[in-house]
């Protein structure tokens, strides 16, 4: 039983807001291809598919992350009662799970054409050299953004086996979505990530905090109604965009750098954030 609850603190699978966050964007490619090939039986096999591969590579990659942070989470009062830095999980035993979990997701993702394998190989480069980030540079959010939204581009050419305009702009709005919201989240840790020395868009902005989160959410939101204006469909569904857009406003308004609850909360809202994006590129194909 302990080895079962140190399993589930490691992936963070008790804390479903980061698989989510993961998922949500390969749901929005995927309903966007699905809106120029209307292959029901595909569209839902390959959400299911993409739901249980965010899942199994969030999971792999908080192992990960965890096993190279493990030295500085000790110092962190969030974070230094994780399985590995407390020591509860070996580093020997972690790396048989990150192992696992790979491989289960390799079979899930041979299950694609072979462009979309290609990419989905090139995004282990993202997810496990995103640890690193903060070390070397005040912008792993941006790097976080390109990793967690590729899943778009994989969704997209999972089914139109090849990329576009419409893609491209998605995944663009998507990366400006988590350079956002990742910054709020890192705002909890701004006092210990700077005494420790680790860099992010939270430390780097930490004067103006919420106008370039407020920026970043501008222009993801200038994205998206471009985007579904090349889809002429903003009389249709422009009431899930305005509530989408507001939802991030509300974020904004939530969260307090000095108050890290409040700063995981509007991370935490991201979810609803994400779903209802989704139902805006569900009812496209109604």
């Amino acid at each position: 039983m302990k080895n079962i609850i140190n399993f589930i603190e490691l992936t963070r699978l008790n804390k479903p807001t980061g698989f989510m966050l993961l998922f949500w964007p390969c749901s929005w490619g995927l309903s966007l291809a699905f809106f120029y090939n209307q292959d029901l039986e595909k569209f839902l096999y390959f959400l299911i598919l993409f739901f249980c591969g965010s899942v199994l590579m969030r999971s792999a990659g908080c192992i990960v992350n965890d096993i190279i942070d493990r030295n500085i989470d000790k110092k962190v009062k969030r974070t230094k009662n994780r399985p590995i830095a407390n020591r509860s999980v070996s580093v020997r035993r972690a790396l048989i799970y990150v192992f696992s979990l790979c491989f289960i997701s390799l079979i899930i993702l041979l299950q694609f054409n072979y462009l979309t394998i290609g990419l989905g190989f090139i995004s282990m480069f993202f997810a496990f050299s995103y640890p690193f980030m903060k070390r070397i540079t005040y912008w792993p959010q941006l790097f976080l953004g390109l990793t967690f939204n590729w899943g778009i581009i994989m969704a997209w050419t999972s089914i139109m086996n090849g990329i576009s305009g419409d893609a491209v702009i998605l995944y663009i709005l998507a990366i400006f979505w988590t350079l956002g919201y990742d910054t709020i989240y890192g705002a909890q840790d701004l006092v210990d990530d700077e005494i420790i020395g680790n860099k992010s868009t939270s430390i780097k902005f930490k004067k103006n905090l919420k106008m370039f989160v407020s920026l970043c959410y501008l222009i993801c939101s200038v994205l998206t109604i471009f985007l579904f204006y090349r889809l002429q469909a903003m009389n249709y569904f422009n009431i899930f965009i305005l509530i989408f857009i507001l939802s991030l406003i509300n974020q904004i308004k939530m969260f307090n750098k000095n108050n890290p609850k409040s700063c995981m909360n509007a991370f935490k809202s991201n979810n609803l954030s994400g779903a209802i994006l989704f139902c805006g590129f569900i009812l496209l194909n109604t």
